[in-house]
């Protein structure tokens, strides 16, 4: 049990790979702003595109997890998503692939890593 107890907060290999990214090219634009750096600007927002495909493509390989709260004991962020495959209920991201799943809400199949 974190520091929020059994709250799921999200954290997936999709979610932290994206956000580092994201940060990364928000860096590069601003530096590219500040330096008056057109070419880095663009570097930057390439980057920050990178970020949404690298995060999509993470979620659909099962590095993600599907909306709403998981089961405690499938929190890990490095647990992976099973149910992926076949899409999530109600995801955007799933819908942009082609993978409708299952239109009700359903708990995910996940396979959790064992303990170190």
């Amino acid at each position: 049990m974190g520091l929020h107890g059994d709250h799921d907060m999200g954290h997936t290999v999709a979610g932290w790979t994206g956000t580092g990214v994201g940060v990364l090219g928000s860096v590069v634009t601003g530096a590219g702003l500040v330096a008056g750096s057109t070419a880095g600007v663009w570097l930057g927002g390439a980057v920050i595109a990178l970020a949404a495909f690298a995060t999509w493509t993470l979620h659909l390989a099962g590095w993600g997890k599907a909306s709403g709260p998981r089961p405690p004991g499938q929190q890990h962020w490095r647990a992976r998503d099973v149910a992926a495959r076949d899409g999530h209920p109600d995801c955007v991201g799933c819908r942009m692939a082609g993978r409708t799943g299952p239109r009700t809400s359903e708990t995910a199949q996940v396979a959790v890593p064992a303990r170190l």
